[in-house]
């Protein structure tokens, strides 16, 4: 997506989309742990070298992700969020309550944002149950990765 902003085009991050992410993930689930970890080492230089080299008119493109139209200017973001969450997904000791504040507070404000827009206006707030709980849970509902008593799925994710 960066190259294209780069050109002044607007490419996919997916060629195939949802269907061709899915592929991806289900080809590389049965391998080892350390080709893996090889694998994310090898996409994390190419990534930031990607960043590296864009240029501002790059930055100030948009791409398509599986969300819609995503302003350049928002993937080191996205990888941020990206890395928390399935770091978390790992089970490893790392869970979403040790989510760094920063991280919460911004995908939290985010996330609220995007839970609000897709209900009937003036029934915007979340459910008093997710407000009951903290904000690290709370987030981690609005991710699909945890549950809360009484509450069915945020259905974000």
């Amino acid at each position: 997506m960066l190259g294209g902003a780069d050109r002044g085009e607007v490419l996919t991050q997916y060629a195939d989309g949802v269907a061709g992410r899915n592929a991806d993930i289900e080809q590389g689930a049965g391998r080892t742990a350390a080709a893996l970890v090889g694998d994310v080492r090898a996409t994390i230089y190419q990534l930031e070298s990607a960043w590296v080299h864009t240029t501002a008119q790059g930055w100030q493109g948009r791409g398509l992700s599986l969300m819609g139209e995503t302003p350049m200017s928002d993937l080191v973001f996205r990888r941020w969020r990206e890395t928390e969450i399935h770091h978390a997904d790992l089970g490893l000791g790392y869970s979403f309550a040790d989510w760094p504040a920063d991280y919460v507070r911004i995908d939290l404000g985010r996330m609220t944002a995007q839970w609000a827009s897709r209900k009937p206006m003036g029934l915007t707030d979340l459910p008093s149950a997710a407000l009951a709980v903290g904000p690290n849970q709370r987030l981690a509902w609005l991710w699909g990765r945890v549950d809360i008593a009484g509450l069915a799925p945020a259905g974000m994710s």
